[in-house]
């Protein structure tokens, strides 16, 4: 019988993580989406705060790169993309645009600002991470259907290689997030989850692999 083009998946690999060599991303964790008075709360965005800043200081025990991504949008633009579809958010300077109190934040964390959904498109992301010779990622935040996935999707076209923990991501609706981890664990990357991948960052230990069908 012919295989259908969902059939046609390898099998993943056992993939361990070199703290030198993987960054953790932290994509809108930001008030206008996760706290009670943003233009566009995500429900459930709170339950993220503590897989999420369990992972992140893993990484940082391990002395792996903390970088958080932050949706940022100037006023008075003629045409902001984002804005033709979505509601006016995250602008600059103003509350909606700060990282929320809750994410613990380092020392020695970067912060990459983005004015459209992906955290490459037209940041200087990409050379952050090459000038610290990262070739791993583990990316975090919200939503997972919308900018996690689309940063997802470039990290993959760069050619690194992406963990997503799936409690520590959160999607517009319960079919959105099932339909994009899948997605993401059969095209762009591996999904795991938060406890995965701590051990892997602490003890080079590979990560679990989901499925997610």
């Amino acid at each position: 019988m012919t295989k259908g083009f969902a059939e046609h998946r390898n099998a993943d690999q056992p993939m361990g993580l070199d703290p030198r060599r993987t960054a953790v991303l932290v994509v809108d964790m930001v008030n206008d989406f996760c706290t009670q008075g943003g233009a566009m709360v995500l429900p459930g965005a709170e339950k993220l705060y503590g897989p999420q800043n369990a992972v992140m200081r893993a990484a940082r025990e391990a002395e792996s790169p903390v970088i958080h991504i932050v949706d940022t949008h100037r006023p008075n633009m003629v045409c902001d993309r984002e804005f033709l579809k979505r509601t006016p958010h995250c602008m600059e300077g103003e509350w909606g645009a700060q990282i929320v109190d809750q994410i613990e934040r380092g020392p020695r964390d970067f912060v990459v600002i983005k004015r459209r959904y992906s955290g490459f498109f037209n940041t200087d992301l990409d050379l952050t991470l090459k000038d610290l010779q990262v070739d791993t990622l583990v990316v975090m935040g919200v939503v997972t259907n919308i900018c996690v996935r689309s940063t997802v999707h470039d990290a993959f076209f760069l050619g690194y290689r992406v963990v997503v923990p799936q409690d520590c991501v959160a999607a517009t609706g319960p079919r959105e997030q099932a339909s994009s981890l899948y997605d993401i664990a059969t095209h762009f990357g591996v999904v795991s989850t938060a406890d995965s991948t701590m051990a892997a960052l602490s003890s080079g230990s590979p990560v679990e692999v989901l499925n997610c069908e």
